[in-house]
């Protein structure tokens, strides 16, 4: 999943960033408050982590200007995270529509935990575990299991993996995997998801009695089902 972080100090964003890519997030940073609105009016985020005080556009500006735009992206989730824990500020930052509010300093296992914490309630799904076949993925540890065991992935793969898996049962354009997958900041195009399709299938082969698997519907995206879903060839 991909999220927005904004956060003027240069080296608590860097350590923040690091800390939730470690977590499997596609991360993208912004350290001034016209940027971050620049990011949220043409960019689609699972999440916004928000400080407030920031040099050109306050947070709470960007807060309101996020809110008012409306639509699915006026409706990103947000939490705050500033230095300025005064009453009238956590109000102020909640009734403009913030969905959380951690004040500095806190603690990275907090921050990790409501961050997951919405990041499922913003899917619409409470459900700890996804499955599909053999195949598990953990929303709370945010780990895959395969056939019982551990599944390796790269940082690319588990954020592609975890994109179809949250979706099970329906297609996935290659264009919602690619912005989810990858950060504006990469250097890659289009075609890039495919390789990582080849190489995650490669991974879930290991299991065929009760695996998962890919599909391509071509012209439509990907799917992810239990092989048991599967047509069989004739």
């Amino acid at each position: 999943m991909r999220i927005l972080l904004v956060e003027d100090h240069l080296e608590l964003s860097h350590w923040l960033a690091k800390a939730l890519r470690d977590a499997h997030l596609t991360v993208e940073t912004a350290h001034n408050g016209a940027d971050a609105d620049a990011l949220l009016h043409t960019q689609e985020y699972a999440l916004v982590l928000l400080d407030l005080t920031l040099p050109k556009m306050d947070g709470l500006d960007v807060l309101r200007r996020l809110r008012a735009r409306g639509g699915a992206r006026g409706k990103t989730p947000v939490m705050i995270l500033t230095a300025r824990g005064g009453l009238d500020d956590r109000v102020q930052g909640l009734n403009l529509g913030a969905d959380d509010y951690l004040a500095k300093p806190f603690e990275l296992a907090e921050l990790e935990a409501r961050v997951k914490a919405l990041l499922r309630r913003s899917q619409g799904n409470e459900a700890l575990v996804h499955s599909c076949g053999a195949l598990s993925f953990d929303t709370v540890t945010r780990m895959f299991s395969y056939g019982g065991a551990a599944l390796s992935l790269s940082p690319r793969e588990h954020a592609l993996l975890e994109a179809l898996i949250s979706r099970q049962g329906r297609a996935v354009a290659k264009e919602k995997l690619f912005d989810e997958v990858f950060a504006l900041a990469d250097d890659v195009n289009l075609d890039a998801i495919e390789l990582l399709i080849h190489r995650v299938r490669k991974k879930l082969d290991s299991c065929q009695d009760d695996g998962a698997a890919i599909t391509t519907l071509r012209g439509i995206g990907y799917l992810l089902q239990p092989r048991s879903a599967m047509p069989v060839a004739k």
